[in-house]
């Protein structure tokens, strides 16, 4: 005899068992329809793989798992998928759920099996996706996905594999029928499972001493198999079915706290499941039925039934001599642990291992709650060796940190507690309600803080962005001046006016005359690259328009003077040609007249008017689109009509003192294009204001058209040229496109 081992705690309430373990497991007519939930275990829900009308056969997979801890779903039976929608569910919740439901066609065509007889020279990753496909999930508790049990992390080595044929529960006599009559194929489940985790040290089947004839047919069972299988009974009390309980019983080790099984090298599965991978690796087969207890005296028969899954439990209390009118209440599972169901037609699921409909009599309405005498039963049941009468206190309070504290987790809900509370406090009920409260607090907390992550994250990098932005606009900056003292120091101090004509020197050499204005014009070229490479890196990093602006008016304004520097030297180049050979190498020239101030004024009161018409363009567009850059446009132009005032006041006082009589008639003249200008800009600004939105847009859209015809030309230009800048051109005529494009779509809206 192997030595057990006794736990803390449990109770002995009335078994109940004989009214339904003394027939043989019987079978029921197929029901009108079949009501499939996606989420019949722990984890995520299955994903629907068929469509409402299909045709499909017995044993087809009807939803795929989804994610790792999920598990598979079958048809039942042959037939038609009439609907995919919410309906009732076995569940505590009494909530609806998503369900597959097909209308058998009473066929039961199978699909093509796929057996594995020689599962021995398979890989164990094979037999385990096996497992996962069939959608075997655990068949005694809380249907955790078999396949993922099978699969322990690298640091956990399963050296003992128990078989769970305990069925503590009252009633409930599923499992012991299934090992009275199924032996062979649960020991058969049982090798495949011990060869999946590596053939462990030890194979225990654990049944309690009131199942002399399940434990019989077991130990037959077992001794014809090749594999060290040991059935081991000991004395029946409840719970001793708990996965840790029975671990103790049979070991005599202790799961920790807040473990696992796996983290002491030991792997619990129930008979039930090793069946059901027995039929899915032997006989291919998913998991499409189960056997069910069905029992209570408000039933005419009293028996464990062979049930497909999604089967209503309707259909199951017509065929077993329902009374309506004398039932207590519909439990799932046993009185213990079950939960009752208001809805008959909540359908049976994978883990649904009894059908409790009890008479009045049998399950009278319990008594009224009481206040808590402080007796310390409860503390004296708990096979978890907890504190019931403080998780109540705190379960009552809210105080979810002592209630970690406490190690309510650890609570199997076994009942034993509220079983012989004096005061009949169902004190199982409030831990659950807590334990769901805990949960959903946790993850409002870890939602919390992934929002402030996340936001603590995105405000680093945008701070990051706002420093390498200001870093670079400090290198352009620190770069501009640099080149602009370099420019200082090769052309010398830069001329605020022209100077008055003087006398030329009494000797100029021409050598050095030629090699200033090759330098000024070296340095004009210099000044013109540098303008258009920062024009194209603003393009291209898509900086602001006003900086881009300035960054163009900057290189207009480079090619200029690069042009105007061109122009001198070519014409001192063609007046060293023209002088004869025999000339003396110095000699008295005059110089080139520098232009008078009255010019060099006009030329300035241009420039302004020119840029004053392009700032009044911009700000109309501007208040076209509903640009927030309006204020600082109209800023801009107000500070050049300043500029042009002064500039025209200027230019008034020096053609007085400048311009004969003769030619003063001609000086307005020279204006009247610039104000031709400004009136343009003027009269289409006050145009675009009293235009209404859709003609404000459309003329945007114009205005648009215009200017990437333009760009494209300059494109082109540069392509047939093979300017280095084509990039940047392109950059300029792909952002006009996705502003006429945004524009476009502003309007169809």
């Amino acid at each position: 005899m192997r030595k057990v081992w006794d736990t803390l705690g449990g109770v002995h309430p009335p078994e109940n068992k004989s009214q339904s373990n003394q027939s043989p497991i019987a079978a029921i007519p197929l029901p009108d329809e079949l009501v499939l939930p996606l989420n019949q275990h722990i984890g995520a829900p299955a994903v629907v793989a068929v469509n409402v009308g299909d045709r499909v056969k017995k044993g087809q997979k009807i939803a795929e798992p989804q994610g790792y801890i999920s598990a598979a779903l079958h048809a039942p039976s042959s037939g038609i998928v009439s609907a995919i929608e919410s309906r009732p569910i076995n569940h505590p919740s009494g909530l609806d759920a998503l369900c597959v439901v097909i209308e058998p066609d009473g066929k039961e065509e199978w699909i093509e099996k796929q057996t594995h007889a020689n599962w021995r020279k398979m890989e164990t990753s094979a037999l385990v996706d096996i497992i996962r496909d069939s959608g075997i999930t655990g068949m005694g508790g809380a249907g955790f996905p078999t396949s993922v049990k099978m699969t322990p992390r690298a640091n956990q080595k399963i050296d003992t594999l128990i078989l769970n044929g305990t069925e503590c529960e009252p009633y409930i006599t599923a499992d012991d029928m299934l090992m009275r009559e199924r032996a062979a194929e649960i020991i058969q489940g049982t090798e495949i499972l011990a060869y999946v985790i590596g053939e462990p040290s030890s194979i225990l089947i654990g049944v309690e001493d009131n199942k002399p004839e399940a434990a019989e047919a077991m130990r037959n069972a077992a001794a014809k198999s090749s594999a060290n299988i040991d059935v081991v009974t000991f004395p029946t009390k409840y719970p001793s079915g708990g996965e840790k309980q029975l671990i103790q019983i049979l070991t005599g080790k202790e799961v920790p706290s807040g473990g696992i099984p796996a983290d002491i090298g030991m792997l619990v599965q129930n008979i039930g499941t090793a069946r059901a991978v027995s039929r899915a690796v032997l006989q291919g087969e998913p998991l499409i039925e189960r056997v069910t207890t069905v029992v209570g005296e408000s039933l005419g028969t009293q028996q464990n039934i062979d049930v497909l899954v999604g089967t209503p439990i309707q259909h199951i209390l017509e065929h077993h001599g329902f009374n309506a009118d004398n039932c207590a209440r519909i439990i799932i599972g046993g009185p213990m642990m079950g939960y009752a169901m208001e809805h008959t037609l909540a359908p049976i699921i994978k883990s649904t291992n009894c059908l409790l409909v009890p008479s009045k009599e049998e399950m009278p309405d319990p008594d009224p709650q009481q206040a808590c005498i402080r007796c310390g039963m409860c503390a004296e049941a708990c096979p978890a060796d907890l504190l019931p009468q403080q998780l109540y206190w705190f379960s009552r309070s809210e105080n979810f940190d002592q209630l970690k504290s406490q190690n309510l987790f650890d609570c199997i809900e076994c009942g034993a507690c509220s079983y012989v509370c004096p005061s009949n406090i169902p004190l199982v009920q409030y831990y659950r309600a807590s334990k769901g409260a805990i949960r959903h607090h946790d993850e409002e907390k870890q939602k919390a803080e992934h929002s402030r992550q996340r936001f603590e994250f995105r405000k680093e990098r945008l701070e990051k962005a706002d420093a390498e932005k200001e870093a670079k606009r400090l290198a352009r900056k620190k770069a501009a001046e640099a080149a602009k003292a370099k420019l200082a120091d090769s052309n010398g101090e830069k001329e605020t006016k022209q100077p008055e004509p003087k006398a030329a020197k009494a000797s100029i050499d021409p050598a050095k005359t030629k090699a200033k204005l090759e330098r000024a014009l070296s340095s004009a070229e210099n000044r013109v690259d540098r303008a258009e490479k920062a024009l194209a890196t603003a393009r291209q990093e898509k900086e602001e328009a006003t900086r881009i602006e300035t960054l163009s008016a900057r290189l207009k304004e480079a090619e200029l003077k690069s042009a105007e520097a061109k122009k001198k030297l070519d014409a001192f180049t063609a007046g060293q040609q023209n002088v004869g050979a025999a000339e003396p190498a110095t000699k008295t020239v005059e110089p080139k007249p520098a232009s008078s101030e009255s010019e060099s004024l006009r030329a300035n009161v241009v420039k302004i008017e020119k840029r004053i018409v392009t700032a009044k363009e911009k700000v109309a567009e501007a208040e076209a689109n509903g640009s927030a850059t309006i204020d600082a446009l109209k800023t801009g132009v107000s500070k050049l009509e300043d500029k042009l005032v002064q500039a025209k006041q200027a230019l008034s006082g020096s053609l007085s003192e400048e311009i004969p009589e003769d030619s003063k008639s001609s000086a307005p003249q020279a204006l009247n294009g610039a104000d031709a200008a400004i009136a343009k800009a003027k009269a289409r600004a006050d145009s675009l204001a009293n235009m209404s939105p859709e003609q404000k847009a459309k003329a945007q859209i114009e205005s648009l058209n215009a200017r990437l015809e333009k760009a494209e030309l300059r494109l082109s230009k540069a392509r047939e040229n093979n300017d280095e800048n084509i990039a940047a051109f392109e950059a300029g005529v792909e952002k006009l496109k996705e502003k006429l494009a945004t524009a476009q779509d502003n309007i169809k809206r």
